[in-house]
């Protein structure tokens, strides 16, 4: 008889936190956070600070991060015609000048409408600081397509009208946007940070380095799941929205060598895990020889306990949101009973959770 995997309910993960545990800072030095040790073979715990993880790392193990950087994906408008307010985000790029966005107030937002985006703070007067946007269709998950006049370099332009869009959960402005941004950020693309690689400092990084210890970078471009909780009852029903992955050929070949090398491969945060586990299937049903091939895509893989992981094993990330597919992808990885046990002490211990809270390494 063949073993079937009970979905689990969403409802499992839900957990009760304290306002007050929910950061809304970062710590500095970077480095100087909370790190809490979790052994999955023995489910101890133990207590650090982040630089210390240095101590927990071995010659040869293969440290894969998460290299995109966020955009600043938050535009501020007025609808031609009313002078109405309007806000978008932009989700994820669909075309040279299309990108899905959430838009404020959407429902007056009818197909066709023009909104002019202008930098926050301008009268709209200067016509070469802003940028045009016609509203033209919805998408399945619930975002807007815009279409942005494509004259001159349309990026730079929203570059520059835009800021960089903090959680929902984060109520005070940042001092420095850099802060939002890991020390390796390259590629632009996410809505928001990948945010395990917070923690990481430059100096950190070569003392990393110096242990013999190697790096490798992938790309996920974070958008719209990261701060939505999972609404149906059954987590087997939950649809995940799909991002763009990529992992290069020069990457491919680092991993591979690891695994034959019985190296560990350690995922810096839950987007580096998705983009090695959508690598390996996405192998695997190639038929491929080896664990990784090369990946460019669309990924909307969703990783619940029941998984069998392929590329992973350690993990570095954050604490997560209540009914959150971050959540429940850690409890695969470590199992649910441990990570509820190891949230509870987290709250215990005065750890500090969600994008500049505190980070756990689960070995």
């Amino acid at each position: 008889m063949r073993n079937v995997i009970v979905s689990p309910r969403t409802e499992d993960y839900h957990y009760e936190l304290p306002a007050g545990r929910i950061a809304q800072a970062p710590v500095e030095p970077r480095d100087a956070s909370k790190l809490m040790l979790v052994y999955r073979r023995d489910g101890s715990i133990d207590h650090r600070r982040f630089r210390d993880i240095v101590d927990y790392l071995r010659p040869g193990d293969l440290l894969v991060c998460n290299e995109s950087r966020v955009i600043p994906a938050r535009l501020n408008g007025r609808k031609v015609g009313t002078g109405g307010q309007v806000e978008a985000l932009l989700v994820s790029r669909q075309g040279p000048c299309v990108w899905e966005a959430l838009v404020r107030p959407g429902r007056r937002l009818r197909e066709g409408s023009i909104v002019e985006f202008v930098k926050p703070g301008s009268d709209g007067a200067d016509k070469q600081a802003q940028v045009t946007g016609t509203i033209y269709g919805r998408t399945p998950s619930g975002g807007r397509l815009v279409e942005f006049t494509c004259e001159g370099d349309v990026d730079k332009r929203l570059e520059e009208l835009g800021v960089v869009p903090l959680p929902p959960y984060v109520h005070l402005p940042l001092d420095d946007p850099e802060r939002y941004q890991t020390v390796y950020a390259r590629v632009k693309g996410s809505v928001a940070a990948p945010t395990a690689g917070l923690h990481f400092t430059p100096d950190l990084l070569e003392r990393i380095r110096s242990r013999g210890v190697d790096f490798a970078f992938v790309t996920l471009h974070i958008g719209l799941d990261t701060f939505r909780p999972v609404q149906v009852e059954n987590v087997a029903e939950h649809k995940m929205h799909s991002e763009y992955c990529e992992l290069t050929d020069v990457v491919s070949a680092q991993l591979n060598a690891a695994r034959r090398e019985g190296r560990r491969i350690i995922a810096i945060g839950t987007t580096s895990v998705r983009a090695l586990e959508s690598a390996a299937q996405a192998a695997a049903r190639a038929g491929a020889t080896e664990v990784f091939t090369p990946f460019r895509g669309w990924t909307d893989i969703f990783i619940y306990p029941g998984y069998r992981f392929r590329a992973v094993d350690a993990l570095v990330t954050n604490f997560h949101l209540p009914r959150s597919t971050l959540l429940m992808l850690v409890s695969a990885f470590a199992g649910k009973d441990l990570i509820d046990r190891a949230y509870a002490t987290a709250v215990a211990e005065d750890y500090r959770f969600f994008s500049f809270g505190d980070a756990m390494l689960l070995i």
